[in-house]
């Protein structure tokens, strides 16, 4: 039986970290992750469902869809119809200058935006133009600049706010203390003991107060930045089984599934799909 679904990325020859997703979604469901980057998007077709910032969501056609960095969600096809949807995917590193800029703030660092479901036509224009430009190679590399200027350019002007996070609320500073470790030692076997004691929290309290806090538990979080730091790994040119091993995955089989529940496709995939 054929495939229904349809997962199609291709990464910007002129704009470091900027990667486009195209995707016709009808026989597949993603699983709960968050991503590093920002990720802007349009529903095209059908109806995307998930869930995001504590709630369930709806997307139709022409909606578009922002997910701020570390933001949890999973996603879905809705109703009968195949989901056709594209989604950009950038660095924060890469638009903190432009959100400074158009905030007039000395730092872009940190910047959230507020909605998650945006219905604007200029917003929703401009990521269909910086999408066809990745897509089809096409314009010079001001051109790609200049487009994903637009786009955050028009984000700010929708609304958000700038995150300090050294003036969070200590549960929240306890739990980035957390985060941190975990990203510090991707490539070894961490236990929750470990991990709940650089936080200085109890493991029981830490366990309830990370899943309340982030809508997955700490375990899920930790096979997510596994994967979103394969990915990147893939990106530079190692191999999939040089990747799977030094992220703790038991061989390419395992590798494979957690991969695919998070970026719908296999890490080799991926990897040919970016080398185009």
């Amino acid at each position: 039986m054929r495939n229904a679904s349809r997962f199609d990325f291709i990464k910007s020859q002129h704009v470091p970290s900027l990667t486009v997703l195209r995707a016709a979604m009808k026989d597949f469901s993603y699983n709960r992750h968050a991503h590093e980057e920002y990720a802007f998007g349009v529903t095209l077709g059908g109806r995307q469902d998930f869930f995001s910032g504590g709630q369930f969501h709806q997307s139709p056609p022409g909606t578009v869809i922002v997910f701020n960095p570390e933001e949890v969600h999973d996603g879905q096809p809705g109703g009968e119809h195949t989901l056709d949807y594209l989604m950009l995917y950038v660095d924060p590193r890469q638009v903190a200058p432009l959100f400074a800029e158009v905030t007039g703030r000395a730092s872009g660092a940190g910047f959230r935006v507020s909605d998650t479901l945006i219905q604007d036509t200029r917003l929703k224009e401009s990521i269909l133009a910086l999408a066809r430009l990745v897509t089809l190679n096409t314009g010079s590399c001001i051109d790609q600049e200049n487009a994903l200027y637009r786009i955050v350019e028009r984000t700010a002007q929708l609304g958000g706010v700038v995150v300090d996070e050294r003036r969070a609320p200590r549960p929240e500073i306890l739990l980035l203390r957390a985060k941190a470790y975990i990203h510090a030692h991707l490539e070894r076997d961490i236990s929750l003991d470990e991990i709940s004691q650089a936080a200085h929290l109890s493991k029981y309290h830490f366990l309830r107060l990370f899943r309340k806090h982030y809508g997955i538990t700490p375990h899920q979080y930790v096979i997510t930045c596994r994967i979103n730091a394969a990915r990147v790994a893939l990106e530079k040119g190692d191999s999939p089984l040089e990747v799977a091993l030094r992220f703790g995955f038991a061989d390419t089989s395992h590798f494979n599934r957690r991969f695919k529940r998070i970026y719908a496709v296999t890490p080799s995939q991926y990897r040919r799909d970016i080398a185009r």
